[in-house]
């Protein structure tokens, strides 16, 4: 583990100060063995027709309330499993459960990220050819899950208003991943003095083709687009899936 920032990467990780040849070829074999295992995991979903999503934020972004908003909206039509990361409790897999979707919860400890392995684990935990969607909703944190490859097809990186507009700026390895950048906690926008405008051309120099909503899930903005967006992706994997089990 990483003494400086925590990461369950080697020793002293990504400081340059710090760092050598070796560590930084320990730290290569390890990213390969986990994209090994993040396509071995898109195999599972592949085979059972699942979309991934995996969601990235920092703490307090609104994942997991967006996620129970999510699966209100949508229990009739999709069958949903998610996967949890939060370094200690179940508190947000009994929260998604509540509300009648499939969960499993991992607990990292003092690893500031899920990892493919974590997520394989998982996945062994959900009856896979029950379910439509996936979201992998990753350990609170705008730098080290952005360099893990979980297996999922998506990346929805959050932001909320309260964090401040820069962070694209500052943490551009994060939003570059991004397939959906969505701005949250959208009904707070009149008591901070966040540049919407500005976190979107900034989040554009980073990040040009990604899809952007602004979205409140305590007053409903935004969560129209958010719910055509994700039925999209869902048709267009039912879709693909369709076809190759019928050989078009």
């Amino acid at each position: 583990m990483c003494t400086e920032c925590g990461c369950g990467l080697p020793d002293k990780h990504g400081h340059p100060e710090r760092e050598n040849k070796k560590e930084v070829q320990v730290l290569k074999k390890i990213l390969e063995k986990n994209d090994h295992q993040a396509s071995h995991n898109r195999e599972h979903f592949d085979k059972y027709g699942i979309l991934a999503i995996n969601l990235m934020s920092s703490p307090g972004a609104g994942k997991t309330s967006l996620l129970e908003k999510t699966i209100e909206l949508l229990r009739d039509k999709y069958r949903i499993g998610v996967i949890e990361g939060d370094l200690e409790t179940e508190r947000d897999a009994e929260r998604v459960r509540k509300k009648g979707a499939y969960a499993y919860q991992i607990t990292t400890g003092q690893t500031c990220h899920l990892d493919a392995f974590m997520v394989h684990k998982g996945l062994h935990h959900l009856p896979l050819s029950k379910l439509d969607i996936v979201f992998v909703e990753n350990v609170g944190n705008l730098v080290c899950p952005a360099s893990f490859d979980v297996g999922t097809h998506l990346n929805v990186v959050l932001l909320s208003v309260p964090e401040g507009d820069d962070k694209p700026a500052k943490y551009p390895v994060m939003f570059e991943k991004a397939d959906l950048f969505l701005i949250t906690k959208a009904d707070l926008l009149p008591y901070f003095d966040f540049d919407v405008d500005r976190c979107i051309k900034e989040f554009r120099d980073i990040n040009p083709n990604a899809d952007i909503i602004l979205l409140s899930v305590k007053s409903g903005e935004g969560l129209s687009r958010w719910i055509n967006w994700l039925t999209q992706k869902v048709e267009e994997k039912k879709r693909n899936f369709a076809g190759v089990q019928n050989g078009w």
